[in-house]
Formats: C-alpha cells, structure tokens, sequence
C-alpha cells in the first residue's frame, strides 16, 4: 500500500467534475515545509470523491500518490477538509472562481471590497445585505445566500461523516439523500442508513452509532439488529424466521438480552414495523411486512385464478390432433394433458425435467390459444431466458420486469415499483410464464398484481432445480399445496435420450450415478485429486481444448462453482481466469475496486435489482434505438469502456443494452468468468465446467449439482474428485425455506369454497 501523506493548500483549478457522484480531478498550490524532502512539487494534481470544491478554496487532503498512464503523477485523495480562506485576498478569489451563481470577478471584488473578512459571514447570516451593491437586487441577494448556504450544508456534512469514518463516496450518497437533514439523521438514529442506502448495512450504521454515542441498549440498535436479522434470514431464502431463532440471533448479534429483543419485537408488531403471526404448528413466526402482504396476495390472487370461470370440461382432443399433424410431431399423453389443462383453468403449472417436451408443450398450447382468438404473453425471470423463449416459440418473450414496466423512483431507493399493477394490468387473456423456479416472492406478488381476474396463469418450470436466489420457494410451495392444477412431464423423447446430459441430469435427479466418458459423448469427468491440478485443468479447458472443440471463444464457456471463498470458488477462480482470458495490457484501461480490477473486455455479472439504472441500445451507427430503465441480478455482459477520468464503466449487456456505471456503482458488479451455481439459474451455456470438490455437506447437494449441469447446451465437462460427485449425489438432502405460501393457498381455497 502507498504511503498516505497530507498536503494542505489553495485549490488553482477545477479540471474536471462530476456533480452526481462528487468525483474531481483538480489542481493545487501547496502550502507543504516538507514538500521538498517528500518530492511534493509546488502544483499537484488530485483525483477522488470531493463534492463542491472550487477554485481559491483552502484544502488540506490526505492520499497517496498514483501514477496515470496518460496523465502522470497524481494525488488519490481518501480523505479531504475544506476550510474557507480568511484573507481579502482569498476570499475574493474564491467568490471569484464562479462557486457561487451570479458571482463574477467584478461583483466578488465589489463584494469584497465593502464587507472585507466578513464577507463569508455576510453570505451565511445576512446575505440581504448584499443588495447594497450596484447590480445585485434584493431577489439576487437572497439566491446568493441559498446557494452559499447549501454548499456550507454540504461541506459540513462531508467533514462530520468523514470523522466518523464513512468515506467521501458513501458521505455523497447520504448526503444526496437526507441534504439538509444528514446531520440530524445522524446524530439522531444513524441506523436509518442502513435502510435508505444500498451498501450501508447494520455493521456500518452501527460503527457509526458507536462513534456518535449511540448507547448499546438503545431502542433504535436493538430495532435495527432485528431487521437485519429478518433481511439477512430473507437473503438466505426464508420469509420468515421463528420468533426464538430471531431473538437468539439478535441477541448475539447486538450482546443484549433476550428479553429486551423479545420485547423490541413486540413493539416493532404492535407499531407494524413487522408482522409476527401465530402459526397452529410452528408458533410465532415474524416476517418483513412486505413478505407477509406478499405471500397472503400471491396466495390469495393464485385461488382466485384458478377458480375463475374459463371453461372447463371443454373437450380439445380433435384440436389437439390437428396440432400434432400440422407439425408433424406426436405428443405424450401427460403434454396432451396439459394442453387441455391449460385450455380448461385459470392457473396452471407444467413441470419437468430437460428434454420432457415443455417447449413442444408450450407452442401446443400457444397453437391452440391462438385459433381460438386469445392474446398471450410471454415472460421469464431474465433476460437470457426470455431470449430463449422468444426463440423456441416465434413470439416476444419479454423478462417479468420489463412486462411490468418499471416506474422511475428515488436514487436510494431500495423499494421495486411497476407501472402495470391493479388499476393498469396486463393486456393479454393468457399470461405463460417460463423459468418459473426462478421467481420469488416479491416477483410474483408484483406479476399477480398485474394479472387481471379472468386471464389464465401458465406456470412452467422444472421444481427440482435450485429454488429462486430472492426469498420464497413459490413453484414448489404451489405445487405442494395441492389445490392448484399441475401436470407434471415425466417422459424423455428420442432426441433428448442421445444427449448424455440430459440422461445423466435425469439420473442424478432420481440419485443414480451418471455414465462418464463415454466415446462421442456431450459428458464428461476429468479425474484431478489436487485442488491446484483442478485449477490448471480448468485454464487449459476454457483457454484451449474446448474452444477448438466447440470452434468457440473462451467467454462461450461458463464455470459453474458451488461455491464463492473456497480455493476452487467463484472469487479466486475470477482471478485466475481473468489474469488468462484477459490479462493486463497497456492498451486495455482497468479500474481498481476493492479487491476486483475490472478491465475492459472482462466478463462481468450484475448482483443486485437496480430499478433505476438506465440502458441504451444503439445500431452499427452508435444512433438510440430504444432505451429504459432495469438492469437485474443475474444480467450478465462485457466490458467495453473504462474512463477514469469521468469515473465511469460502459456495460455491453447479452441482450444488446449498454449500460453506464459510475464508479460509485461498481459494488453492483462482478467478475463472471466463474458464477456460483445459484447465480446461473435461468442462463443457458454452449459449455459448462464445474469444479468438483469436497466442501460443506449442506452446500454440495444432488439439487445443486443437477441445476449446473441442465444449464449446459451442447457440453458438461466436470473436474475434480468423482468420490465428491457421488456424495453429492448421494446429498438428497436440500434445506428447507421458511415459507408459508402452500399453507396459504390452501387456507384461501377452503374459505372461497366454503
């Protein structure tokens, strides 16, 4: 690491800056005795996150030195304290640099020259006074003294975040987003930045609350350990979370009693902050309120589809054999019947496994629809599937989000909004939905919203495939319920049997061992006993030997880990692969953030829904063709541009969007030349590597196993221990998530029946 350093000084020039993200490039004469011995010359140019500076401002920064490849040697600055200058002199050209609108040189000198040193306290307190001079009105005067005021409201909040050890990126985005009333927020309950801003999460808010004085019992901590608890349970996949392992993990997250979280809880339920629900057979459970709504609608709505009027015991036998003869295909009697199912209820569910003919069914059913004058929609969760939809059935496919339209909100926002919901639905009769494993709860909530009473619900997935990454187990919970129609396609077709990857998914689902390396296969197992043998196996598979197999690049072959810290995960995997596929080069520019450098030309994935985010799509010609907003968990692209001086990374995204990402915005990025198996869901790959490795029991299981190899197109080769691969086959065991959904819908059932 460089050695920081501090140099104090006036700022000469404003070279460049950026006014939503704070980032500046801008020069300094400096004020440094020991500048000479430290090689510090008399003008140096700084770079980082220092909202509001301008010219003739007196800074004191600390940094360390970096050397840009175009532009020489430079201060990253880390920590920065601006001080209004004293002097006349300073004064005047600090007004004069054009901080202030309305204030030129002539009106600063003129400023200056009447109020002398209290001039600054003049723009603070009685910026009125100012209209005494020729060319300022009384309007202008008070304008003046509202920008000046807020630039002290800005600079303030900085200096004070910053001497609570929040950094200037994460100070800017506060500040952006309480303005006037950040110190308050503050001082007051700083575990409200754990709620309003992405990227400050309790152990933040809390070291911040330690700093302010915040006591260690104090009602604001003790509510906000348990949020955090509740959403950290939510990240894990469950709706809710018991009331006794709530309050023992609270407890031990925040050293309190049990007895005051337990009592927290309480007032948190009667104050509907939360919702803690008597269950007959688990006791109390506690639930995010938007969890709770979410699973009674989605329950709620899903009855009341199913029961729907849409006429049922309607016979299509004749249509359904002029559909096979037409296409020249022959249908199963389970693809038959779902077929007629789908033409006779108002919610269905299609499942199965790859190559039981769910495509086939669904343009059966699409066919069908058709002729009888019915408009469909089609979505998927992600983009990539959704392309795949479109391809296989001839129709636009568009992702759940996009279906919905999404509604522009606040910056920080971490709240989802839709422009298609009750009083704006979908306009369609049949809404099919592909991938459906892949919803969660909040997705579906949304989607139903959207579903006007009357229009069919067509559900397709495969329930033995990883659950959603987002809280729920929505495809399985509907199913087991037993109170929605579900068919269920059991048998392989010819076609599908001459792919080993499709027989041996099969068969690892029902827990046999699959058949390895058989000669002209689409299936294989390369023997590795050593972790860093397995490493330089992979390497040579993505760099060579599979590209001139496939005749394909290295970024058409997707490593699939199960897991992200081990030696053989995601994080160090990234590393390798990157440093190989795309290493360093003096033509390619790179970004350092944390402990990624991202380069241009990486592969990279996107972790988390940005509602807000904006992309553009452009011809050969660079010209707009279409833009939006929405980039989700699981988008995958290229990077194509790195700009460190305007601090920003241009995303080609699969689908075509351009996105631009300041560099405030790149903790939403990642690597992706290895993903975790659960990031993969929904994604279809021409190759798939998987690393196979003894790890945790609870981890390496025959669900997460089966999921990795069904997302391979035309090749699965696994790497590793065949010992491991047979545990985890042996694994059935998958962990259970906190849900109450099928409960639910069997719950509305009885009272819409009754």
């Amino acid at each position: 690491m460089e050695e920081q350093i501090i140099i104090e000084g006036i700022v000469s020039s404003v070279i460049f800056h950026n006014a939503e993200t704070g980032y500046t490039v801008f020069s300094m004469e400096t004020e440094y005795d020991e500048k000479k011995d430290l090689d510090i010359d008399d003008e140096v140019v700084c770079v980082g996150t220092v909202p509001g500076i301008t010219e003739g401002e007196n800074i004191k920064v600390t940094g360390s030195f970096v050397v840009h490849s175009t532009y020489g040697k430079q201060l990253s600055v880390d920590i920065y304290e601006k001080t209004i200058p004293s002097t006349e002199k300073g004064i005047e050209r600090y007004l004069a640099s054009g901080v202030i609108k309305g204030i030129g040189p002539k009106i600063a000198n003129k400023i200056v020259s009447k109020f002398g040193v209290e001039t600054l306290d003049i723009l603070e307190n009685s910026p009125e006074k100012l209209s005494v001079i020729r060319g300022i009105s009384s309007e202008k005067a008070i304008s003046i003294g509202a920008v000046f005021h807020e630039q002290t409201e800005l600079r303030r909040a900085m200096l004070y975040l910053q001497d609570y050890g929040v950094s200037p990126v994460y100070a800017m985005k506060i500040y952006k987003r309480f303005k006037e009333n950040t110190l308050k927020v503050v001082q007051k309950n700083p575990y409200v930045l754990a709620d309003e801003i992405f990227g400050i999460g309790f152990k933040m808010a809390d070291s911040i609350a330690e700093r302010v004085g915040i006591a260690k019992d104090s009602p604001f901590r003790i509510e906000a350990g348990i949020k955090y608890i509740l959403n950290k349970e939510a990240g894990n996949g469950n709706v809710y979370t018991p009331i006794d392992t709530l309050i023992k993990k609270s407890s031990e997250l925040i050293s309190v009693l049990p007895e005051s979280v337990e009592n927290t809880v309480m007032q948190l339920n009667v104050t509907k902050q939360i919702w803690v629900e008597n269950d007959s057979e688990k006791g109390k459970i506690v639930f995010l309120n938007s969890f709770f709504y979410s699973e009674s609608y989605v329950a709620k709505k899903l009855v009341e589809l199913s029961l729907a009027d849409v006429g049922q015991g309607v016979d299509y036998s004749k249509e359904i054999d002029e559909f096979e003869k037409s296409g020249g295909i022959t249908l199963a009697e389970n693809q038959k019947l779902a077929v007629s199912e789908a033409m006779n209820n108002g919610v269905l569910v299609i499942t199965g496994g790859p190559g039981t003919g769910k495509t086939t069914t669904i343009n059966a059913i699409i066919g069908l629809l058709k002729n009888e004058g019915y408009e469909i929609s089609l979505t998927a969760p992600t983009g990539r599937a959704a392309k795949r939809m479109t391809e296989t059935t001839g129709i636009e496919a568009r992702t759940i989000h996009r279906l919905l339209g999404i509604s522009m909100i606040s910056d920080d926002s971490k709240k989802q909004s839709f422009d298609r919901d009750e009083d704006n639905p979908i306009e369609a009769d049949v809404v099919i939905v592909d991938e459906s494993s892949m919803v969660d709860i909040i997705l579906m909530y949304n989607l139903l919203k959207a579903i006007p009473y009357g229009t069919r619900l067509i559900l397709v997935g495969d329930v033995d495939q990883l659950p959603a990454v987002g809280p729920g187990n929505v495809l399985k919970d509907i199913i087991n319920s037993g109170c929605i129609k579900v068919v269920r396609l059991n048998e392989i077709f010819r076609q599908a049997e001459k792919s080993a990857i499709i027989m041996n998914a099969h068969r690892i689902n029902k827990g046999i061992y699959p058949v390895l390396n058989e000669k002209e296969n689409d299936f294989f197992f390369i023997k590795q006993y050593d972790v860093s043998n397995v490493s330089k196996t992979i390497l040579e598979l993505v760099t060579t030997r599979l590209p001139k197999y496939l005749k394909c690049t290295a970024k058409d072959i997707q490593i699939l880990s199960p897991m992200r810290k081990a030696p053989l995960g995601t994080t160090n995997l990234n590393l390798v692969l990157q440093e190989k596929i795309n290493p360093k080069n003096s033509y390619k520019t790179e970004k350092a953030f944390r402990k990624i450098v991202f380069r241009e030309g990486d592969k990279v994935m996107q972790i988390k829904n940005n509602y807000n985010m904006t992309w553009n799509i452009y011809d050969a010609k660079r010209r707009k063709i279409d833009e939006g907003v929405g980039i989700f968990n699981g988008d995958e692209g290229i990077i194509e541009r790195i700009d460190n001086d305007a601090e920003y990374i241009e995303v080609l995204f699969d689908d075509c969007k351009i996105v631009r990402y300041d560099f405030t915005q790149l903790d939403e990025l990642e690597l992706s030349y290895a993903v975790t198996i659960h990031k993969s869901q929904g994604s279809e790959y021409r190759a798939v590597i998987i690393p196979v490795y003894f790890g945790p029991e609870m981890l390496l299981n025959r669900n997460l196993i089966y999921t990795a190899i069904t997302r391979a197109k035309e090749l699965v080769v696994l790497v590793g221990i065949p010992e491991a691969l047979y545990k985890m086959i042996d694994n059935n065991r998958q962990i259970d998530r906190f849900t109450q959904l099928d409960k639910r819908i069997c719950d509305m059932k009885e009272v819409a029946l009754s």
